[in-house]
């Protein structure tokens, strides 16, 4: 039997792996390539991606505007997404069948609306190329000797000429002892995608109370965000905490996930409230404040925001002072909580940190300080904020790695 040309692991099982893995057997077809995932599970990321309807992308195709969403890696995304960008993605999928389509806040599905879907497609395009996977193998160690790589596993060694690692992120340092050891610098992990816990006990009897967009802005900080906001039984969740969760990664870790949030619960400034207000008090007239909500937020956030600043539901309108106005618009747009701890967001776990990008090519995505060593995903310190981007990191990336170019 022909020898491969090429003996390739992809330590992994997940989207950066899979697309990885498909990559380099299609650069390289005479190639043997196994992807090696260290539990039972394939793709479980992907499974659970979205509410289980799978975030693949996001229709944003500017490349210099879509890096612009990476808190950490966007520069060297910027470049990689010359190879492969969201064009790349759909075109990738469409081909195979699978249709993707675009949702009013731009992030993209298959029209199936079912994860299992691209965990399909990834699966069957990884069998017709004859990758071979293999569950339940862990890497706890590797060694690189002039030939090739040497990886222990939890019941034999596995040899290959190329690795790329693509086992995602660790939300402990140890985790990334093996890469370290290899003469990698490992910027610690903290979490980026998460939910803000409150100490204030009755805004969370608003469980399932959407309102959008608001403003979010932690105090003693330049972070900020918009969007639509989510009230759940712990606090507050919805793209505009998630977001600031992931631009503020490091420093809300610093702060030991202890702050005081503002929102602006009417998403505009105190100035153009009042002016819109004033033009809209005589329509109001006799209806009581109550029962006549003129900013359309739901109806149990609003009663809830009258009731917490100490506002009489029972007031008509045309009774409202100026000063009483003024104060209500303040407080509707400068209304504060305090966080004290976070929450996983789902089952999504993205962390800020991992191998530093100073040690990888993004032209290849090749170590610089181990040859023949290629990475792709959350392993790197690269991560975004929600709405598929994560995702497009893990297909430009693993197409790149795929493509051992710098060989």
């Amino acid at each position: 039997m022909k020898e491969p040309a090429l003996k390739v692991v992809v330590i992994g099982g997940g989207a950066a792996g899979f697309f990885a893995a498909i990559s380099s057997k299609s650069h390289h077809p005479d190639s043997s390539v196994t992807i090696l995932e260290k539990s039972q599970k394939l793709l479980a990321k992907v499974k659970v991606s979205g509410g289980g309807r799978c975030n693949v992308t996001h229709a944003c195709f500017e490349k210099s505007e879509l890096a612009r969403f990476y808190p950490r890696g966007g520069r060297q995304l910027k470049s990689a997404f010359h190879q492969f960008s969201t064009e790349d993605t759909v075109e990738w999928f469409q081909h195979r069948g699978v249709e993707l389509k675009v949702e009013q806040d731009n992030r993209m599905f298959p029209v199936t609306d079912d994860s299992q879907t691209i965990i399909d497609c990834l699966m069957n395009e990884a069998d017709a190329l004859g990758v071979t996977i293999r569950k339940g193998v862990a890497v706890s160690e590797m060694v690189k000797d002039e030939t090739d790589f040497k990886l222990v596993t939890n019941g034999e060694v596995v040899r290959a000429d190329r690795v790329i690692v693509a086992c995602g992120g660790s939300p402990k340092l140890e985790g990334f002892n093996w890469l370290k050891d290899l003469g990698h610098t490992i910027v610690p992990p903290v979490p980026s995608l998460f939910t803000f816990n409150l100490t204030d006990g009755p805004v969370k009897k608003l469980m399932g109370v959407v309102a959008n967009p608001v403003n979010v802005r932690i105090t003693g900080t330049n972070l900020a965000s918009e969007g639509s906001l989510l009230i759940t039984h712990w606090g507050m969740s919805g793209p505009a905490v998630l977001k600031l969760s992931s631009l503020g990664a490091r420093e809300l870790s610093a702060l030991e996930y202890t702050f005081d949030i503002v929102v602006n619960w009417l998403g505009r400034n105190e100035q153009e409230i009042r002016l819109w207000l004033d033009e809209e008090l005589n329509a109001l007239g006799k209806r009581k404040v109550g029962n006549r909500n003129p900013f359309h937020l739901p109806n149990r956030l609003w009663t809830f925001l009258l009731e917490r600043h100490q506002v009489d539901v029972e007031t008509a309108w045309e009774q409202m002072q100026t000063k009483s106005l003024n104060r209500l618009i303040n407080r509707l747009t400068n209304d504060s909580y305090r966080a004290q701890g976070k929450t996983t967001f789902k089952e999504e776990f993205v962390t800020c940190g991992g191998v530093s990008l100073r040690d990888v090519s993004f032209e290849t995505m090749e170590s610089k300080v181990c040859s023949g060593m290629y990475f792709a995903g959350e392993v790197l310190d690269v991560d975004a904020i929600t709405g598929g981007f994560n995702f497009q990191a893990a297909w430009t990336t693993g197409f790149i790695a795929g493509k051992l170019s710098a060989r």
